[in-house]
This record gives C-alpha cells, structure tokens and sequence, in this order.
C-alpha cells in the first residue's frame, strides 16, 4: 500500500494472524512462513498479520522483527494488504519499526506502550508521536493481553488522530463493542482481534477481524467469516457451533501453542514456539488431534489431515 488512503480502502474483510514457526533450535523458518502465507492467500483470505502477539514478537529483537517485516513483504508483494506489528515497551524500537513498516507498504499496528502506571493523556500522545512516522498510516491495537485496556473514551480521541486508519479491538465486552460500532463506525475501519468470539462483533458493523486459528482451521473459519458477510447469518451460526470443542481447547491450553500443534498435525508449518512460552506435552497433542479428526468427519468443516 502506498499511502493512508489506500490503506483506508483496503482495510476490510478477513486477515490471517500468520504464526512465526520457529525451528526447535528457536531459528526463523523463513520457508514454513511464506508456505503458511501462501496457503492463506490461495484460499482467499483478505489481508495477512505478522508479527502480532499471538506471533511472538514479545520474544524477538528488533532486528529480527524488522528482518521478518522485509522477508513477508518480499513474499507477499502488493497481493493483499499486510499489518505488521510494530508495537513495544521501548518507544524507539516502537518508532524504528513503525517508519520501517510504513515504508515497505505495509501497515504498522501499535498498541498502547505496556509500561508501568502510563496514563490516558500519555497514551494519546504515544499515538499522536507514531502516526505521522507511516506513510501508510497505523493501526491501533487494544490489546487487553498486554495488561492495558483501552476504554471506548481513550479510542475516540485516538481515531481523531490524523494517520490512525483502524482500531483492531481485542476487548470484546458486548458494551464496548457496542459503543465503537455506533461512535466510530464509518469514521475508521473498525476490527475485531479474535476469532473466538468475533459474530457480535461483525453483526454490529465492524469492518473485519484477525484470526490466529485460522493458521489450523483456514477452511472453517473462511467459511463461516464469508457467509456472515453475505448475510448468512444461520449458517455462520452453525459454522461457528461447529469447532467450539477446539475454541475451548484453545482458551485452556493458549495460543499459539494451540494452533502451532494442530497446524503440524495437519502437514502445515506450525512447528515450535519460543520461550518463555512451551509446546504442548503429548497428552494434550493427543486431545487435539481427537479434535481435529472429529472436525474431519464433518464435511461442512473442509477439514482434512495428512
């Protein structure tokens, strides 16, 4: 994307959270990551996000991030567009990796920074300071798992930003979601962060969402994303019924150990995940893959195993 209105106009639809694979020496696999790109884009998807926190930026340098950021960009090209997670404690890596982003076409998403007691009005003056760094524009993420959540008030004032295209929500508290719909709806391109839960969210206006599981189920959850979109809401709702044993998984055992497991079940590039997080034992690899055979049974799925 070359510019804020462009990343405005492409802001929309369904965007694939990709998982780093990392090897069990802990080293990029840069090949299993475009595979994963790809598989994605030939299905359809609307738009990819690297590096975020299910992509373990958290356990990464700068220069691996910004090297990561080259490489998809490399891959991807100008098929669909790209958020690239920019975000961190440390302003300056915040900054360097934001204008980097901006840069190759793609664009930054930065969420508050996760430091000790930081207050709304210096929130506000974070993003005021990172949204002329990107040519593209950014993206704000509310990311209540970093331990800051963004109330509906703080989002206002930051969409009045000039250069913020979008808020990706990952507070999904019904009241809130509401509130963003209606207040920011139109205004900025609105997406909700999880696949978990993302039927309200999309029922109320929201622009889009982010899904991390659909690294293990890009079929199912395609599917049920699409005909919502088309005004399906029935077959959504039986779609989404379909894999809540696995989404309980998920919730119990984390992502995105969750989704790397079931991703190397299926033949994908999921491989390992970097300390401090641990892959899963085999009892509860063993759980998935009872999942995975009892999604693979059911043909509206479209999941199949190696």
């Amino acid at each position: 994307m070359k510019d804020i209105s462009e990343s405005q106009a492409r802001l929309k639809g369904i965007f694939n959270i990709t998982v780093t694979p990392f090897t069990r020496a802990g080293e990029f696999d840069y090949a299993g990551l475009a595979r994963n790109i790809e598989r994605v884009i030939g299905l359809g998807y609307d738009g990819i996000l690297i590096g975020g926190t299910y992509g373990e930026f958290p356990a990464m340098t700068a220069t691996e991030r910004a090297q990561m950021f080259r490489q998809v960009m490399e891959v991807v090209g100008d098929r669909v567009p790209v958020m690239l997670c920019s975000a961190g404690s440390d302003a300056r890596v915040v900054r360097e990796l934001t204008e980097l982003a901006g840069s190759l076409g793609g664009l930054p998403m930065v969420t508050p920074p996760f430091v000790s007691e930081v207050t709304d009005a210096q929130i506000v003056s974070f993003f005021r300071q990172m949204a002329p760094l990107s040519r593209t524009g950014i993206l704000v993420y509310n990311a209540p798992g970093i331990g800051i959540t963004l109330p509906p008030v703080v989002l206002e004032q930051l969409a009045d930003i000039p250069g913020v295209v979008g808020i990706k929500q990952g507070d999904l508290n019904p009241t809130a979601i509401d509130q963003l719909a209606h207040r920011l709806g139109g205004r900025l391109r609105l997406f909700c962060a999880s696949d978990l839960a993302f039927l309200g969210p999309m029922m109320c206006g929201f622009d889009g969402i982010s899904t991390t599981n659909s690294g293990a189920l890009p079929e199912l959850i395609l599917a049920t994303y699409r005909a919502l979109e088309q005004g399906d809401a029935a077959t959504a709702r039986d779609l989404h019924r379909l894999w809540y044993p696995y989404r309980a998984l998920a919730r119990r055992l984390g992502q995105p150990q969750l989704v790397k497991a079931a991703m190397n079940l299926r033949g994908f590039d999921g491989q390992h995940v970097r300390p401090p997080l641990s892959d899963l034992n085999a009892e509860e690899v063993s759980l998935i893959e009872a999942e995975l055979h009892r999604l693979a049974s059911d043909k509206r799925s479209g999941v199949t195993l190696a």
